[in-house]
């Protein structure tokens, strides 16, 4: 029989690839399948995460407001347990929903808090998105800081390319090859993208190949 907690990794691995797949229905089968099985031995910690989860689905759905609260008060009480599983991914969500509700400062201080913790705890897998993330927030702000956001966009590639994480690469690619467009410069736009996507089987199908493929029609 499997293990209780073997299955809840599971399952919660399942919703962030639906999540990242641009699944959103897919997700949300997973989360009420992890949240049953959570709720049916007593894993307390594990229905918090169940709830933020939901929260990040609120906010992919476009209920950003739900979805920040919900995820604050997961990750209060995940801190309160000592329970610091996923908390780097609910903290991208929130710097996500925070943008969504307009809240930009708030947003730039969120995504330095995260990369922070990060920094302290030497767990650099997900810093190429946390890079990513601040670059799109720089770009967010009522006075744009495009030339620092294009460092920080350039840093998320780059080591995206030594981790071989060829998802966070596109998705680098894709915001970077915007801010090349924006100045004028397709080609160079153009390429990065031609790149990035060469880095996926033939017939992959993703929200972010989706849109790296939307995004090349108008280069």
């Amino acid at each position: 029989m499997e293990h209780p907690i073997t299955l809840c990794i599971a399952l919660i691995w399942a919703v962030s690839i639906s999540l990242w797949g641009g699944d959103l229905d897919g997700a949300e089968e997973s989360i009420d399948q992890f949240i049953a099985h959570a709720e049916s031995r007593s894993m307390g910690p594990y229905l918090v995460v169940g709830r933020g989860a939901k929260g990040e689905l609120a906010i992919r759905r476009g209920d950003a407001a739900y979805g920040v609260e919900t995820i604050r008060a997961c990750l209060r009480e995940l801190h309160e347990a000592g329970y610091e599983l996923l908390t780097t991914t609910f903290n991208i969500a929130l710097v996500h929903g925070s943008l969504a509700l307009g809240q930009f400062e708030q947003s730039a201080g969120l995504i330095d808090d995260a990369i922070r913790l990060v920094e302290h705890s030497g767990d650099h897998l997900y810093m190429p998105e946390l890079l990513r993330m601040k670059g799109k927030v720089l770009l967010s702000l009522p006075q744009p800081r495009a030339e620092q956001a294009e460092v920080y966009l350039m840093q998320s590639l780059g080591l995206s390319r030594r981790q071989g994480a060829t998802a966070w690469e596109l998705r680098a690619a894709i915001d970077l090859a915007g801010l090349f467009a924006e100045r004028g410069l397709h080609e160079d736009a153009r390429r990065l993208l031609q790149s990035s996507l060469e880095g996926f089987a033939e017939g992959s199908e993703t929200a972010d190949i989706r849109a790296a493929n939307v995004l090349l029609t108008t280069l």
